[in-house]
């Protein structure tokens, strides 16, 4: 008997004693069948009892399989598409397309350079995010990057600002729709606290829950860990929870709404039909 033989039999032996027994899984190695997270925090418990989760992704995850991401309840994903003036994520337009073909909703995010004028990054958008009705409202990405080999010293508080009102009018124009806007605490403490409170905020929190980094900022979106494992993606990945319920999910998807303001849509700028 080959070698080819034995093993299949081999496991076809393990499928029908793990039925027997109730044991869970026949591959030779182990899967993850749900997602989960590698180094959660206390905050996550909080995180999962939220209904509606989501992903943010780049091609730091690889080749993904959407279909494999939809089934373990990933109900949207952001994709990264630009960053600065002339960067497209090499992982995009495979990312954008296979998340729709699997019927996740999905967005683009742009990641703030902050050595490029805005005016030639919001163009750059422009060219690279296809003009979707159906997607989900564009990110705009805003964190310092003092780590960048180009650009390790940033800007000002006050001209990164100006730049990110100018970008964000630019992705209003260019999708139909309000962005969202990411940071983290400490771009936030430094340039966002206070301000920018028409648009919908997605913030990062990975140690804590939010009221605990962030005070009183309202928030439509929590990305909560940096190590989350789902289904169908082989590395780590960003793992994110919607603020609302599954109906105020439903109404931000149809109004692009914060879902705070939805019973109250006189809150004029914050809801782009």
């Amino acid at each position: 008997m080959s070698f080819h033989e034995v093993f299949t039999k081999g496991v076809l032996a393990c499928c029908v004693l793990g039925l027997v027994a109730g044991l869970a899984g026949c591959s030779m190695a182990p899967q993850r069948s749900a997602p989960g997270d590698v180094k959660p925090h206390r905050g996550v418990a909080k995180a999962r009892r939220m209904p509606v989760h989501g992903i943010d992704v780049s091609r730091y995850q690889g080749d993904i399989d959407w279909g494999r991401v939809r089934k373990a309840g990933t109900e949207f994903a952001y994709i990264k598409a630009t960053e600065g003036g002339d960067h497209i994520d090499e992982k995009f337009y495979q990312n954008w397309h296979g998340a729709r073909r699997a019927g996740v909703p999905r967005g683009a995010y742009h990641f703030m350079y902050w050595c490029r004028p805005a005016e030639e990054q919001a163009d750059w958008f422009r060219k690279i995010v296809p003009q979707d009705p159906e997607a989900l409202p564009p990110v705009l990405d805003l964190e310092w990057n003092h780590t960048s080999p180009s650009c390790p010293k940033g800007t000002t508080p006050e001209n990164a600002l100006a730049m990110a009102k100018e970008i964000l009018a630019a992705m209003e124009e260019h999708t139909g729709k309000r962005p969202i806007i990411y940071t983290d605490i400490t771009f936030h403490d430094d340039v966002l606290k206070g301000e920018l409170r028409d648009y919908p905020f997605w913030i990062r929190s990975v140690a804590a829950e939010p009221y605990l980094r962030y005070g009183d900022r309202r928030w439509t979106m929590w990305q909560y860990t940096t190590t989350g494992h789902v289904p169908g993606i082989d590395t780590t990945v960003d793992r994110n929870v919607f603020y609302g319920n599954r109906d105020q999910w439903q109404a931000m998807l149809e109004t692009h709404c914060d879902p705070r303001d939805i019973p109250h849509l006189s809150r004029i700028g914050l809801c782009v039909k």
